[in-house]
């Protein structure tokens, strides 16, 4: 299946100050991740963030954070977003297709994306933007969440996906501005 904007919702996962810097590659899931927003925001593409447990974790990483309202950050308790119920009341999240960042990949990432699956929705994670602080982990819960029903995919895949079509001025915004 075809990712399809209309259809698209941006999901960050737990992408938080206190934890970035153990996470393998982090700054490197920071960055993937930022792009993803701003093609998403460009192409008027809804996205949501979680925190998990923010107060002792902190909250989402401030180079992501400006990029969200405050409706669009769901606070969580639980490892998966989706058992607290609040993440499918948020805006936008009667949307179908769930393209999903963040960390760890094999903890929070992992058991959200299960629960969005049993929920209905198509999931695609983002290869290059989730991660884990082992590299084994994140490579283990791509692997399982593939096997369960999850696409992966490349952040450019995304993109041109969301797309659909070239020789358009939407086309040629993102070509300059992100791919390039």
């Amino acid at each position: 299946m075809r990712i399809q904007a209309q259809r698209s919702l941006l999901l960050v996962v737990d992408i938080q100050s206190a934890l970035l810097p153990a996470i393998d590659g982090g700054e490197s899931v920071l960055a993937h991740t930022a792009w993803l927003l701003d093609v998403a925001q460009a192409m008027g593409i809804p996205a949501l963030a979680t925190e998990h447990c923010p107060g002792r974790i902190g909250v989402t990483d401030e180079r992501l954070r400006q990029r969200f309202t405050p409706e669009a950050i769901v606070d969580k308790e639980h490892f998966s977003a989706v058992s607290e119920g609040a993440l499918l009341q948020a805006p936008n999240a009667e949307r179908k297709q769930w393209i999903v960042a963040g960390m760890e990949t094999h903890v929070c990432v992992l058991q959200t994306v299960l629960d969005l699956l049993a929920t209905g929705r198509e999931v695609f994670v983002v290869d290059e933007a989730v991660g884990s602080r082992r590299p084994r982990d994140k490579e283990l819960a791509l692997q399982r969440m593939q096997q369960n029903g999850a696409t992966i995919v490349s952040r450019e895949m995304v993109a041109f996906e969301w797309l659909e079509r070239a020789n358009t001025p939407l086309f040629r915004d993102i070509l300059k501005r992100f791919i390039r």
